[in-house]
């Protein structure tokens, strides 16, 4: 197991001691601290602790691939260690019954490994929130401090709220943003891969870790106040054109898929009346979706796609793009085949070496909030 450090240099750009809303955010200011980072990622790696992950609720597709796997293997690559949490507990928030969730786990993890991901260069360690309970007993001292009133307005709790369709919302939920804290905190992760709608969601985090510092650890500061690194990759829609690419809402295509299911789900997929192709988002969002998808298998910008296939029509476009899907999902496809003929034995040694260091790092940051917080009485 690689040595434990759980001391990665705070972040560069925290707030004045004291000062709670010192940063009022720009998305220009958000993005000059991003393109920051993403150079210090590339020239020193070693001061960087990326913290990711996802929900095992079902199968990962392509918009994941485009939107999260690739860049999570490049900074990988480029020597950053990163923590990549199989969020299980939170899958109890949305949903009763946990049936489908050792399944979901075993095929998330081979997406993972597929994809790229490798917990043996040591850089990259997979666990799993139900197995680290240092990290969920950090939840309780986060707690209080944060208000109802934030909680009542945090962006997170209102859009899963939303998306899961509930009516009734249990505490898990609510608290969902705090437990997000003790993820990115518990192992002191001083950069989170996101996107430009959920800075809002990292500032609750950042202000977690301020308050903490400035309660109990105002000398001996603990924890970073993480950054977020924007992602440039665009967002992807499902089949139909209209909606975030989703399993659920049965318009995605899934990783595992195989090249002739892969080729059915594109015939399938949304166009419009029009023969010739043009790259207009607002207008033919639909059509630009699937030149989107194209353009990041070649490289090409969807524009230059377009005027290509012109007169083509739907029928040109989805033959494009079922070609080049297949042939850049050809090499991650065959890798996750050869990795599913002994999927449990796999999946089992990736979280048991994800589990033990991040169990490590996490009893290693819990010992330090019980001394900072007058609560390790000399038995830790």
């Amino acid at each position: 197991m690689p040595a434990v450090n759980p001391d990665p240099p705070a972040s560069p750009t925290s707030a004045p001691e004291g000062d709670d809303d010192a940063r009022l955010d720009t998305f220009e200011a958000s993005k000059r601290r991003s393109d920051a980072i993403e150079k210090g990622l590339r020239e020193n790696p070693q001061k960087y602790r990326v913290l990711t992950g996802d929900r095992p609720t079902g199968a990962l597709h392509v918009g994941h691939y485009f939107g999260s796997l690739q860049n999570r293997v490049r900074i990988q690559n480029l020597g950053v260690e990163v923590y990549i949490v199989v969020a299980d507990y939170q899958v109890l928030t949305d949903r009763e019954g946990t049936d489908a969730i050792p399944n979901n786990v075993q095929e998330l993890v081979l997406d993972y490994l597929a994809a790229g991901l490798d917990p043996e260069s040591g850089k990259t360690a997979i666990f799993t929130h139900s197995h680290v309970p240092a990290l969920n007993q950090l939840l309780l001292p986060f707690l209080t401090l944060v208000s109802m009133g934030e909680l009542d307005r945090n962006p997170t709790v209102k859009e899963e709220i939303e998306a899961a369709g509930l009516t009734t919302v249990n505490a898990g939920m609510y608290t969902y943003p705090v437990h997000q804290a003790a993820d990115i905190l518990f192992c002191k992760g001083n950069v989170v891969p996101v996107g430009r709608d959920q800075l809002a969601h990292l500032e609750l985090t950042r202000k977690i870790a301020r308050r903490f510092n400035q309660r109990y650890a105002k000398k001996n500061p603990i924890f970073p106040e993480p950054e977020g690194l924007l992602s440039e990759a665009p967002k992807i829609l499902g089949l139909d054109g209209s909606q975030k690419m989703s399993k659920s809402r049965n318009n995605a295509i899934v990783l595992q898929a195989t090249a002739d299911e892969t080729a059915k789900l594109v015939k399938r997929a949304t166009t419009d009346s029009e023969r010739r192709i043009t790259y207009d988002p607002e207008k033919r969002p639909a059509v630009a979706n699937l030149l989107l998808m194209i353009g990041l298998c070649t490289g090409e910008k969807p524009e230059a796609i377009a005027e290509r296939l012109g007169e083509g029509g739907g029928g040109a476009l989805k033959n494009e793009l079922t070609t080049v899907l297949n042939d850049t999902l050809a090499p991650l496809r065959a890798r996750r085949a050869e990795l599913a003929k002994d999927k449990k034995e796999v999946v089992r040694r990736v979280l048991s070496q994800g589990n033990a260091k991040a169990n490590a790092v996490a009893n290693a940051t819990l010992a330090e909030v019980r001394a900072a917080m007058n609560m390790s009485y000399g038995i830790d």
